[in-house]
């Protein structure tokens, strides 16, 4: 595979290895960002009421395309947190209503889930996830158990941020319609990532990051809701889009794409991001990617003497791989790669466990991960990290 690292503006002093936190962006993408900046501070009033407007329609429907989804039921959103605020927010909850999930979500939207959760009288139900997962039988079985007659949504992971597994929504998505269910999924890891195809995948309502693995710039997320659910889904911020002077054809864009002065250069890079992927063939080089990242994950697991998470299959890793370490001190531990080794890696805690995470993206290199494992070998013999067995 091509040597990708030129593509990039990463410091070339730093073994970055956490491409999955906030993604990067190659200098095409971000250039394109930069034009964009440019021509809003050349005519801001015109930019942000007019043309702005008239280019998200745009995005959105390139983006749409991409994710298999009418271009109608998506707004732009600076990340996925803020879409699952949203809609946590907006949600009907009554006092005892239950909101299905598990023990493997994403930190932040768990918060925003208890809050309002806690807000309503109801209850946030964080189904405990057996570690390693045997199958993906033995996953909806557990899952399913956390199911009762007050259930009324599912909320879930398509890609976890702890363990870096891909979980199996297709299948949970279809079961919960036969429950009479709203499924709420978090993909902030999958655009650019994995293949993702919104009218089959029939998710009620779906966030993405588009500043991860599509390597736009930070802050350029979406909020996908079907039909269905719209009315109910009021905006986070109230603004002109309510009683729109100039409303469109949808009620949905109008209360969310209008809240106040922001910098759209973000949203409309998206374009150039999907533009930059189709051009450089990046499904190939994604798929590139995962077979080394399943190998390296092996030999990273077995110097650790640690255990895997799921079985080893394209079923449940991408790009993204986390092993289970015993360290006392994490978060001194992920200074110390950072500080003394020069290596971008994030430890992540979890239910009382602690993961080294690590992403493999096209500017990674066996180089990079031989400097990750003699970072290890070096800690393991000084007592940082504790070997499991």
């Amino acid at each position: 595979m091509r040597n990708y690292k030129d593509l990039f503006l990463l410091d070339s002093e730093i073994t970055y290895l956490n491409f999955g936190s906030f993604g990067a962006c190659p200098k095409p993408i971000f250039e394109t960002y930069q034009d964009w900046q440019l021509k809003l501070e050349r005519s801001p009033v015109h930019f942000i009421v007019d043309e702005a407007i008239k280019e998200l329609e745009n995005v959105r429907k390139k983006l749409g395309e991409y994710i298999g989804a009418n271009f109608q039921d998506i707004v732009m959103v600076t990340n996925p947190s803020y879409a699952i605020n949203t809609i946590a927010k907006a949600f009907p909850l009554k006092q005892g209503d239950e909101i299905l999930s598990t023990n493997l979500e994403y930190g932040a939207c768990d918060r925003v889930w208890e809050y309002y959760c806690e807000k309503a009288g109801a209850i946030y139900i964080k189904q405990e996830i057996s570690l390693p997962l045997e199958s993906k039988e033995s996953f909806l079985i557990e899952f399913w158990k956390g199911f009762s007659k007050n259930t009324k949504a599912v909320y879930i992971s398509h890609i976890t941020s702890a363990t870096g597994l891909i979980l199996p929504i297709e299948e949970i998505c279809i079961e919960a319609k036969k429950r009479g269910l709203i499924t709420i999924i978090d993909g902030a890891h999958v655009p650019g990532h994995l293949q993702l195809n919104l009218s089959q995948l029939e998710a009620d309502i779906y966030t993405g990051a588009c500043h991860k693995w599509m390597m736009g710039p930070k802050g350029s997320s979406f909020l996908y809701v079907n039909k269905e659910n719209q009315d109910w889904v009021d905006p986070l911020l109230i603004s002109w889009g309510y009683k729109s002077e100039f409303p469109s054809d949808s009620n949905f864009i109008d209360f969310h794409q209008t809240s106040g002065t922001r910098d759209y250069a973000a949203f409309l890079t998206v374009s150039k991001c999907i533009h930059f992927m189709a051009e450089n063939n990046w499904e190939s080089v994604s798929n590139i990617c995962k077979k080394e990242t399943l190998s390296q994950g092996i030999h990273l697991t077995e110097l650790l003497k640690s255990s895997f998470l799921a079985p080893l299959t394209s079923e449940f890793y991408g790009q993204l791989f986390s092993v289970p370490i015993k360290t006392s001190e994490p978060t001194k531990l992920k200074e110390l790669l950072f500080e003394k080794y020069k290596i971008e890696i994030p430890i992540i805690l979890q239910n009382g466990n602690s993961y080294l995470r690590f992403s493999y993206q096209a500017f990674n290199n066996s180089d990079d991960m031989a400097v990750l494992y003699k970072a290890i070998e070096e800690l393991i013999k000084n007592g940082n990290i504790i070997a499991a067995k």
